[in-house]
């Protein structure tokens, strides 16, 4: 899939350029170095687009004014592709008050054409370059619903989670402390209540963490690494492209579903705030660390708004003696690397 998605990427651009800049000598109504100008403005538009996923605003520009240059000086019976594709990929990453300017810039070019068609013509043109721009918006519109899922998701079960952790450890707790405060009243006159009720204790706390554990785990069990097909197939149908490396070696319950919960937490803010296209999630074990590398290809700042999925991930990464940094990297994108140890002290 990725092989085939880089493919893309490399053809496209190809095409576009050598197809408009063979238009352009085969129709240009002048000659000589006009001619030439022209044909390099349509190379450099169709070669532009190997940007057009991670910098979709200047691409869509540099395509624009390559395509007017084109259908001044050789006024053709096609659309400008370079500009028709630009400005779908404008409308797959970015929201309609930027991606609607260049589609209504994009009709006036294709309308320098329509003196040289006929009216059926014109209107299969303009058909043509509207359906596009709406594909484009029709797959933002699911990454976006896609992120919003996750995110609804998440908050539920954060809700879920803090009720009913509130029930189990308001009861625990209060009766070991009742439990405790008797042992102390009879410590000295009666060791062997005392020792029944510490014993007491012991079975409370046990049977405290053992509800604990199922509660965490969830009506479909404790999510770890071995889940992740299942967490990355929702992005890739919302147009993320999420390759995964996985060399998981055997993991203590709380690592492996902390793990999960890091690599998810970073791939939603991929998602929603990083504008990619492509996602890489690479686990390992580096030397009895657990090491977790979440990078994709958008446009590197830290995420913006309410949310607290950062600090978040640091904290599970704390409560296991381990790290998360997390930061843009040199020549764009964003990354998040966890090292979460693999021998955890209960």
């Amino acid at each position: 899939m990725r092989v085939l998605r880089m493919a893309f990427d490399v053809v496209v651009p190809v095409a576009v350029a050598l197809l408009c800049a063979f238009a352009v000598l085969g129709t240009s109504r002048y000659a000589g170095v006009v001619t030439v100008l022209t044909a390099l403005a349509a190379l450099v538009s169709g070669a532009a687009l190997w940007w057009r996923r991670r910098h979709p605003v200047p691409v869509t520009a540099v395509a624009l004014a390559g395509g007017l240059a084109v259908q001044l000086v050789a006024p053709m019976t096609v659309f400008p592709l370079a500009a028709l594709v630009a400005v779908g990929s404008l409308a797959a990453t970015r929201p309609p008050r930027l991606s609607l300017p260049a589609l209504v810039l994009l009709l006036g070019l294709v309308s320098l054409n329509f003196r040289t068609t006929t009216a059926e013509d014109a209107r299969f043109v303009l058909a043509v370059a509207v359906v596009v721009w709406a594909l484009g918006e029709a797959v933002r519109n699911r990454r976006v619903a896609v992120a919003q899922a996750a995110e609804r998701a998440v908050a539920e079960e954060q809700a879920r989670i803090a009720r009913e952790l509130h029930d189990v450890i308001a009861h625990g707790v209060s009766v070991i402390v009742v439990q405790a405060a008797a042992a102390d009243d009879v410590f000295d006159r009666a060791p062997d209540r005392a020792r029944e009720s510490l014993r007491s204790i012991e079975a409370t706390g046990r049977a405290t963490l053992d509800e604990l554990r199922k509660l965490l785990a969830g009506p479909d069990g404790r999510p770890g690494l071995d889940r992740l097909a299942d967490l990355v197939g929702p992005l890739r149908a919302a147009g993320l492209l999420v390759d995964v490396r996985c060399e998981r070696p055997p993991l203590p319950p709380g690592v492996d579903e902390s793990a999960y919960r890091i690599v998810q937490e970073a791939l939603t803010n991929t998602l929603r705030h990083a504008r990619a296209s492509r996602a890489e999630v690479l686990v390992r074990d580096d030397g009895g660390v657990l090491e977790l590398e979440v990078r994709d290809d958008g446009r590197g700042g830290a995420p913006v708004g309410p949310g607290r999925g950062i600090a978040g991930m640091r904290e599970r990464a704390a409560l296991l003696g381990g790290t998360v940094e997390a930061g843009p990297v040199p020549g764009g994108g964003f990354r998040v690397r966890a090292r979460l140890p693999l021998a955890v002290t209960a």
